[in-house]
């Protein structure tokens, strides 16, 4: 049977290579049930598009690739999909590479992958080292435009970023936490996911200095390598309370905040002011429940959109001039939010 698309178009769209589309479509041995159910889904997705633009508009397939607990990847991915069918010029598509834990090695297999079978743009949310962002600029120079998100790589090796200023954000949040904390002393424990990721560090450095300006009273215990994960979190958190008495207030960047509240329960600690980042499920409920007192965030839709509007820049989809709008530090709290 004759294949509905051009199989370069097909291994595109599913991320598979075009010898192995090949041999499925054609009948021959050796072809994985779960590879042929990829197949069609890319040949369904294709079929969408088509029909969506009336044969008419380029297509664009574009890789996210993430880092980043299930809960944060979970709300991006919904975020994207929202907001794929109502790009235009052009007719998106994005494929997900995601973990919540990655060795580098593995990141950079991803992206050699990407490299070799060709991308329209790659958006990362991945840690700032100097093997990843010698690969994206290896992209860059092989005409594949890449895009960072909510956290950077360095200048010469992107084409853009999309998030909130996380500077910005982390004094945000020692300005309302210092506020809310009162006079007394105490120290705030900051929690890193990792300090491979530049936005994190960002963060942190921002809160650190807003809050030696706005609450000198109050120290802070700063916990890292915990990746977003519940129990590695957990152990973390126990640790530091066990070595500091003085610990009252949180302010985490990394997530894990059911984990967080654990272990303070557990040890019997009150927790002032819990600051956190991100309107995922879990905050979302965290928040209604009183559990969190604040929450920053930013528009996911929004970042979703700019960066497929950076890719479409890049292929001269869009006007010489086009910019894009940086995105706004929201705080959400228990008032305004419900459980999602």
């Amino acid at each position: 049977m004759r294949p509905p698309f051009p199989l370069k178009e097909i291994a595109l769209q599913s991320g598979l290579s075009l010898a192995t589309v090949d041999r499925a479509l054609h009948g021959r041995r050796h072809v994985a049930k779960a590879t042929g159910l990829r197949i069609e889904a890319a040949i369904a997705e294709l079929e969408r598009q088509y029909q969506e633009v009336q044969i008419g508009g380029r297509r664009l397939v574009i890789d996210v690739v993430m880092e980043t607990p299930q809960r944060f990847s979970n709300a991006v991915r919904a975020a994207f999909e929202a907001e794929l069918p109502g790009m235009r010029p052009a007719s998106l598509s994005a494929r997900f590479h995601v973990a919540e834990t990655m060795a580098e090695r593995d990141l950079l297999a991803i992206l050699t992958r990407i490299r070799r079978r060709g991308s329209h743009g790659v958006v990362l949310k991945v840690p700032s080292t100097p093997a990843i962002a010698e690969m994206a600029g290896d992209l860059m120079a092989s005409g594949i435009p890449v895009v960072t998100f909510v956290t950077d790589l360095p200048l010469p090796v992107r084409q853009g970023y999309v998030g909130m200023d996380n500077r910005v954000a982390g004094s945000t949040a020692a300005y309302l936490l210092a506020r809310m904390a009162g006079t007394a002393d105490g120290k705030v424990l900051v929690t890193l996911s990792s300090a491979r990721f530049s936005g994190e560090e960002e963060r942190e450095r921002g809160f650190l200095d807003a809050l030696q300006r706005d609450a000198p009273q109050l120290g802070a215990v700063t916990i890292s390598e915990g990746f977003g994960v519940d129990r590695t979190t957990e152990q973390l958190v126990k640790a530091a309370l066990a070595a500091d008495a003085d610990i009252r207030a949180v302010y985490s960047i990394g997530g894990g905040n059911r984990a967080i509240l654990r272990a303070f329960a557990e040890d019997k600690r009150r927790i002032d002011v819990f600051a956190a980042h991100d309107l995922d499920a879990d905050n979302r409920a965290l928040l209604a429940e009183g559990q969190l007192t604040f929450v920053i965030h930013h528009d996911l839709r929004q970042d979703a959109r700019s960066a497929c509007q950076m890719v479409m820049a890049h292929h001269r989809m869009l006007p010489r001039d086009f910019r894009i709008a940086p995105s706004r530090v929201a705080i959400a709290t228990p008032h305004e939010v419900h459980p999602a």
